[in-house]
């Protein structure tokens, strides 16, 4: 047909849902949107499997990957190159690559003919020096290399020695839902006025909700309708390697504390519209991470993309997300800093309501439909140059 487009073919390597993980829904979310950008065909998947499992996929996963089967990966780069794929993307996250650090990643990218770009969701400010070299070379290999936060940048440069020029910044997207008010939905949910503060996402001893549950023990005491909501089930690496050992933990702190009517652990995988509707009911929103150098959480990104106020202790990409008053950084591993924090914002609903203010301002700008028109604008940059019945485009 005369003046027909060409469309784009796109693959993202990583995992891919129904696998349980953080770095899947990212994708599904992404490739949603790009289903909608007239001149992208839907993207495809090669898919990286765990511990030998097998998962029934969408028929847009057009490879596997065994992670720890190293030929796996030249495989799966044979096949994208003969899929008529115009840019690959690949989802990098330490532990979901097999070989050292995940090193296997860079056998497939080396057998590509095809070009690739990188979207990194963790970027370490101390690595070793086998997870800077495979950064490094997936940088230097790649076409462009995306990072989530603005304050990875420096490392990206001064650490794994990436040129600036090939460095972008996109934020990690929410879904765009409506909902009920925070009233009603606080009423469908039986906490009608209480003072709701929730967490959610994969429950892991990183997240430091032990000092969240110790906070709850001083927070009632001044505010006796105050309830904790802790949001999600064990993640399925930690419940696999080490059962329900942190969730016991949590539930016993819960009883020794006396906390059984302040605190509500829903042990199971929300969708998203659950996610959402927890967090607009909810007045506070805590993230107690233990671990400093975490550049990316998609949980706080989604508490900023609804305009929660939110406290948090200082990790790096909470550091960047809370600054100009869009919310409280709380000290690490401190129950009681939590609790002060907890109990004035509890107090002060003006402060609150100035902070969901300046959340809700940035939040606008992360929805998923914007998110995936500015990757599909860097992608056409980087598109090998397309031929239109004969000639260039």
């Amino acid at each position: 047909m005369i003046g027909a487009q060409h469309k784009s073919s796109i693959v993202f390597i990583g995992t891919s849902l129904p696998r349980i993980c953080g770095l899947a829904t990212f994708s599904q979310d992404l490739i949603r949107e790009f289903v909608r950008i007239p001149d992208f065909n839907p993207p495809r998947v090669v898919a990286v499997n765990d511990h030998h499992k097998r998962y029934i996929y969408a028929k847009s996963v057009i490879a596997q990957i065994d992670q720890q089967t190293r030929q796996d990966y030249v495989l799966a780069a044979e096949k994208i190159n003969y899929a008529s794929v115009d840019l690959a993307i690949v989802q990098h996250e330490f532990g979901i690559y097999g070989g050292a650090s995940g090193e296997y990643i860079l056998d497939l990218v080396q057998a590509l003919t095809v070009p690739f770009m990188v979207i990194l969701h963790t970027v370490l400010q101390a690595p070793t020096a086998k997870q800077k070299q495979i950064v490094s070379q997936l940088s230097q290999r790649s076409v462009k290399t995306v990072t989530m936060a603005h304050n990875t940048v420096a490392d990206l440069i001064t650490t794994y020695q990436l040129e600036p020029a090939k460095i972008s910044v996109i934020p990690h997207g929410v879904p765009s839902m409506t909902t009920e008010s925070r009233d009603v939905l606080k009423r469908q949910a039986g906490f009608d006025h209480q003072s709701l503060i929730s967490t959610f996402g994969f429950l892991s001893p990183g997240k430091g909700v032990e000092y969240a549950i110790q906070a709850m023990s001083q927070v009632v005491q001044r505010h006796p309708k105050a309830h904790y909501l802790v949001l999600g089930e064990t993640h399925p690496v930690v419940k696999e390697e080490r059962g329900e050992v942190y969730r016991n933990h949590l539930l016993g702190l819960v009883s020794t504390l006396n906390l059984k009517n302040h605190v509500t652990f829903i042990n199971r995988l929300l969708t998203n519209q659950e996610i959402v509707e927890s967090l607009v009911a909810s007045d506070l929103c805590l993230t107690p991470y233990l671990g400093k150098d975490q550049a990316v959480s998609g949980t706080l990104a989604y508490d900023i993309g609804y305009g929660r106020a939110v406290i948090s202790t200082p990790y790096r990409y909470a550091t960047e997300m809370l600054a100009e008053g869009r919310g409280r950084l709380s000290a690490f591993r401190n129950s009681s800093a939590l609790a002060e924090n907890i109990i004035d914002l509890l107090d002060h609903a003006s402060l609150k309501l100035d902070m969901e203010t300046k959340a809700q301002r940035l939040g606008q700008t992360m929805r998923w439909s914007e998110i995936a028109l500015t990757y599909a604008a860097l992608f056409r940059q980087h598109l090998p140059r397309q031929t239109f019945y004969g000639r260039m485009l």
